[in-house]
């Protein structure tokens, strides 16, 4: 009798078998590799142009809302300094007119100084004719202040003119540049007397005319002319300017010439009227 049963398996069986074994795992890892290299790169050329495109949108997305944040910061910050220089210009204008009426009232005041004999209104131009010049204009004080006609009016240290007309609360006044002024004024250096007259279209050139000046008179360019004490209208020894140049007249007996008044006629807002008449030597009083 025979000792178990003994199954024995060939050794070049087993070779074969673990050989296959081998070779099917082999083929098996590299179908594996193949099928995911395969899927993934499906998978990638699928998703990567949409991930692309999302990024892309992202980036523009987030641009846009940057954007936006800067533009309304600019938007708020361009309103604040809009706000700013618009304070700014103001105070800036408030500060020139501040600047301009101190300068006027002291021009004013140094006036009112070198008159100090007369007693004066304070008044401010409101209203004047025609044309570039304040040959006739209107100011705001009359006769409720203490103003009448015949008043001399001074500015910018000389003369300006004469009341004409006075009503309650306003007054007009006929510059020296107007046609229908004749002033008698007066040399300070020869203390001789001649006229002077206004005319608008010599004063275009910024002149006045003089005349009937005596033949042998020493005027000459550079003078000081003042209103002389002999004038019907006007108090004595106030600047009207300097003359400019004196020739002989054709009839060889006076001379003429032009005068420059001391007032610019073209720029007037504040006058003071002396309120000493000439006829009377009197002072009006309120």
């Amino acid at each position: 009798m025979k000792d178990g049963f003994n199954f024995k398996i060939p050794a070049k069986m087993v070779l074969f078998l673990l050989t296959l074994l081998f070779a099917v795992l082999i083929a098996l890892s590299f179908f594996q590799s193949s099928v995911t290299d395969a899927l993934s790169n499906g998978i990638s050329a699928a998703v990567l142009p949409m991930q692309k495109g999302l990024n892309r949108l992202g980036t523009q997305v987030f641009t846009e809302a940057e954007n936006l944040v800067s533009l309304k910061h600019a938007q708020e910050e361009n309103e604040r300094l809009r706000e700013q220089i618009a304070a700014l210009q103001e105070e800036n204008s408030l500060s020139e007119q501040e600047r301009y009426e101190l300068e006027t009232y002291r021009e004013l005041y140094d006036l009112d100084q070198e008159y100090s004999q007369y007693e004066k209104v304070g008044a401010r131009v409101i209203g004047k004719d025609s044309g570039q010049w304040f040959h006739s204009f209107l100011i705001d004080k009359g006769s409720e202040d203490g103003l009448a006609e015949d008043m001399t009016v001074i500015a910018q240290g000389g003369l300006v003119g004469v009341i004409t007309a006075v009503g309650p609360h306003s007054a007009r006044v006929m510059s020296i540049i107007d046609d229908e002024s004749n002033i008698t004024a007066m040399s300070v250096n020869s203390r001789e007397s001649f006229i002077v007259s206004g005319d608008l279209e010599l004063y275009e050139d910024g002149h006045l005319q003089v005349m009937y000046i005596d033949r042998e008179s020493e005027i000459s360019p550079g003078d000081k002319i003042v209103t002389s004490n002999i004038s019907s209208v006007y108090l004595p020894g106030i600047l009207i300017g300097y003359i400019d140049e004196v020739s002989v007249d054709p009839n060889n007996m006076t001379k003429s010439g032009t005068l420059i008044p001391v007032v610019d006629f073209e720029h007037l807002e504040t006058v003071l009227v002396i309120t000493t008449l000439k006829n009377t030597g009197d002072d009006i009083v309120e």
